[in-house]
């Protein structure tokens, strides 16, 4: 009695994992459905334009639950008969014949609901609505992102005062110092040129001693 419970509350495991994932991948694929109509396409939301396209999407995924339970069902007769050893995962033998029933069994079952599913208008409604939540939520996400990035300002930004602080180090340790080698060594260069030591011209790839690359400020 305890087995038999056992084996129901997986298998009622089982459908439900299956439908929750079929489900997924309908407001899924309903989902990208309303972006390319609204936002490629610009048109207003209706929620009735998408009852074909979820109704469709279920059926496909209870035919695909079909054709598992038909293959589970191959396996089984197959297994029947044979009672070595088997010579790999999919090699099944007579003691597999079971669970092979038992995964034919479950795949009816999720097909069976989710043709239940797609016949129901209301169950539909619901997965366009969840579709059409996670769309706004994907639009939104994206236009903030692009705002963020062309359109900073430090009260939309939360790290703001912590990187200003970083910046102002950095600025004071390294950009500051280097700025004042920098001109002592341009102020050094022209006391030189004036004095006739330094020639005015300087080949390119020649610093004179002690001068700064102004590229290192950069």
């Amino acid at each position: 009695m305890a087995d038999d419970k056992r084996k129901r509350v997986r298998t009622r495991d089982v459908v439900a994992d299956g439908l929750y994932i079929a489900s997924a991948a309908t407001r899924l694929r309903l989902k990208n459905a309303i972006l390319i109509h609204i936002l490629a396409d610009g048109e207003d939301f209706d929620p009735d334009l998408y009852l074909g396209e979820a109704r469709s999407a279920l059926k496909s995924l209870a035919e695909e639950a079909e054709a598992d339970a038909a293959a589970r069902e191959r396996e089984r007769k197959i297994a029947r008969t044979r009672h070595s050893d088997s010579d790999g995962t999919h090699d099944y033998r007579s003691r597999d014949v079971r669970n092979l029933r038992r995964r034919e069994k479950q795949s009816l079952h999720v097909a069976h609901q989710l043709r239940l599913r797609a016949a129901d208008d209301a169950e539909l409604h619901k997965l366009i609505a969840d579709a059409r939540a996670a769309a706004w939520t994907e639009v939104a996400k994206n236009i903030d992102r692009t705002l963020r990035i062309e359109a900073s300002r430090p009260d939309l930004e939360p790290d703001y005062a912590r990187m200003r602080s970083a910046r102002m180090q950095a600025l004071q340790l390294v950009d500051l110092p280097k700025l004042r080698a920098h001109l002592r060594s341009t102020r050094t260069q022209k006391q030189l040129r004036e004095a006739g030591e330094l020639p005015d011209i300087l080949p390119a790839d020649v610093l004179p001693a002690g001068a700064i690359d102004p590229g290192e400020l950069e």
